[in-house]
């Protein structure tokens, strides 16, 4: 399957500057794979060292600190030269290995010739020690679920794409793209975007094996929950994780902590909501009290909303049968719509780089979905799980706030539209949104 990534890792091979990398992301995202493609197909040989499978090789990065010496072992090893330039490099579950992690930094600073990526769990990775960390001297690539648009790809879908890549306009879809359109989007909220769950639809289109794969997923992601540095807040990561569903189920998503445990109170669970969070096992939407530049300088660290990092995995958390998710009247409306902001924000968050937050008006009547922090301008989005767009959110900020936007956006399923200053885009179009709100920008600010 084919991963937008892959023409990250070209341009980190070509980069003038390139350091050693790291691929970041949670676990079973598909940054083996990646690597292990990327070697194939752009390097004369792969040398792949996973330090889970063999601990035993950790000991050569454990006596010495020099390059030359730990790559003479590491030859041995695989029985073939690792040569600069056309050798790729893998050091793989590098979370078990702290000194293979300290050891990037004499590979920058020492043999920077040669080509050494790593992947691992980033709740490893997260929780490495400081004085392991190579700070400065490696180069990091965010690995997230695979899109809707990688989707599409893995299902051969290639007139589809073709149609939207191309597509540089605001008028309206034709319902002979729409329809099928809608379809591929159901079948995203059931699967989600972790590769394993993907293929297996691609090549045994058999739903229920889904529901089987992220199953084992969830159990494996509350086993890493327990490699917490401190054992006692592990009850407490399980009690967040688990949580999820029924904060999300609410009207009003705002994270309570009540809702974790009766009686629960902020400080006991700090820690362990901030490890989730660095792990990216969840993505944090904080509150803003006033959307103006730069956002995160208005965000009310005490109210904020927690999505799973894939919509399948909430699915799937939520004990959800993936049949509740056919019927047209309840695809994106279960949980009020829970399912729908989570599939946006996974998309927004792997095309842009700056954090999402929400916004609600002083007197809580009036919340806007997300902020997005574009350029140098503040965009309001909402999102509708239907098309129903009547937007009396949208509308309040902009009475509110009116000229610092130049552009509100609105997710549904209705169809593509540039209706003044308000630009609704189709669900499944969510991943060409930079496209879409670069062309609306262009007309709103000429």
């Amino acid at each position: 399957m084919e991963r937008d990534a892959m023409q990250s890792l070209i341009a980190w091979k070509q980069s003038p500057y390139r350091k050693p990398l790291i691929l970041q992301g949670i676990r079973q995202v598909g940054k083996t794979w990646l690597l292990k493609e990327f070697g194939r197909r752009h390097y004369d040989r792969v040398a792949y060292f996973n330090f889970d499978e063999h601990p035993e090789y950790r000991q050569f990065f454990e006596s010495t600190k020099d390059v030359t010496r730990i790559l003479d072992n590491l030859q041995f090893i695989i029985g073939f030269p690792i040569t600069e330039g056309t050798t790729l490099i893998i050091f793989d579950e590098i979370q078990e290995a702290p000194d293979v992690l300290n050891a990037l930094k004499y590979f920058h600073e020492n043999g920077n010739a040669f080509h050494v990526t790593c992947a691992g769990s980033l709740l490893g990775v997260t929780s490495a020690k400081p004085s392991s960390f190579p700070v400065g001297q490696v180069d990091f690539l965010k690995i997230h679920p695979m899109t809707f648009s990688e989707m599409l790809g893995a299902e051969h879908e290639k007139g589809l794409l073709d149609y939207l890549d191309a597509k540089s306009d605001f008028d309206p879809i034709p319902e002979a793209f729409f329809a099928p359109l809608v379809e591929h989007l159901k079948r995203y909220f059931i699967m989600g975007g972790l590769p394993e769950a993907v293929a297996r639809w691609v090549n045994e289109r058999d739903s229920s094996q889904i529901d089987s794969i992220l199953y084992a997923i969830l159990q494996a992601y509350e086993h890493d929950f327990a490699k917490h540095p401190q054992p006692r807040e592990y009850p407490k990561l399980i009690q967040i994780w688990r949580s999820l569903p029924s904060q999300l189920a609410k009207e009003n998503k705002k994270f309570f902590y009540q809702l974790v445990r009766e009686g629960a109170r902020a400080r006991e669970y700090e820690d362990a909501l901030h490890w989730l969070v660095s792990s990216d096992v969840v993505m944090k939407v904080s509150r803003c009290t006033k959307p103006a530049l730069p956002l995160s300088a208005y965000e009310d660290l005490s109210a904020f909303k927690l999505y799973t990092a894939d919509v399948a995995l909430l699915r799937r958390l939520a004990q959800l049968d993936n049949s509740a998710f056919l019927h047209p009247s309840r695809l994106f409306t279960e949980f009020k719509g829970a399912f729908t902001e989570t599939y946006i924000l996974q998309s927004l968050s792997a095309s842009f780089p700056a954090s999402l937050r929400y916004w609600t008006s002083s007197d809580n009547r009036y919340e806007v979905d997300f902020l997005l922090q574009y350029k140098d301008l503040v965009i309001p989005i909402e999102v509708k799980a239907e098309t129903n767009i009547s937007s009396p959110s949208l509308k309040a900020i902009k009475r509110l706030h009116g000229e610092d936007f130049p552009l509100r956006v609105r997710y549904s399923l209705q169809n593509l539209k540039l209706d003044g200053d308000i630009l609704n885009i189709p669900l499944f179009m969510a991943d060409w949104s930079e496209r879409l709100i670069n062309l609306a920008l262009e007309k709103a600010l000429s």
